[in-house]
């Protein structure tokens, strides 16, 4: 009664994922064929097994995910083996056995409406935030595109005003 509603589309509950590169080195993104292979396999675990995948982005040194699941831990399972062979090939592929490539997968669950909208405005910004683009949809490894194409850019700049971001990811998901 005293805690949070639990936002969620049907049995599915709605989670922003993220994982940052151990001192965020910028690993994933060290050559195109890297964070590109990446991506794909990211978003072939995000989009498996019943999940929806509402945004994600993945840069150089971290990545970003919004997403209904039904079983976040095995879904958190299969990503934790994804950062266990990507380590292990690019450790291989930069001679630097026994590096540590990722910091953790964080989840954080959606409470809100509003928490929902403010978190995709969020993860589509997240290349122009870093200074990696000047538009959304200028970063190849994100669904920013998609996500344009389907609502058209006059209805997703209504959601970036009704959505601001404003202090998302200082504090961390202050907004």
């Amino acid at each position: 009664m005293h805690s949070p509603p639990h936002f969620s589309f049907s049995e599915r509950l709605c989670y922003h994922l993220s994982s940052a590169n151990f001192e965020h080195e910028p690993i994933i993104g060290a050559h195109l064929e890297r964070i590109s292979t990446f991506s794909d396999g990211l978003c072939s675990i995000l989009n498996d097994d019943g999940n929806r995948l509402h945004a994600w982005c993945v840069l150089p040194n971290h990545w970003h995910a919004l997403l209904e699941t039904l079983n976040l831990k095995k879904l958190l399972r299969a990503i934790g083996i994804l950062h266990g062979r990507s380590s292990f090939m690019w450790n291989k592929e930069d001679n630097t056995r026994g590096r540590k490539c990722w910091y953790c997968c964080a989840d954080r669950k959606i409470r809100s409406e509003r928490h929902f909208y403010v978190t995709r405005n969020y993860i589509l910004y997240n290349p122009v935030k870093h200074g990696y683009v000047d538009k959304w949809d200028d970063w190849l490894y994100s669904n920013a595109l998609e996500y344009l194409e389907n609502v058209s850019i006059e209805k997703a700049f209504e959601n970036w005003i009704a959505y601001p971001v404003l202090n998302m990811g200082k504090g961390w998901d202050e907004y």
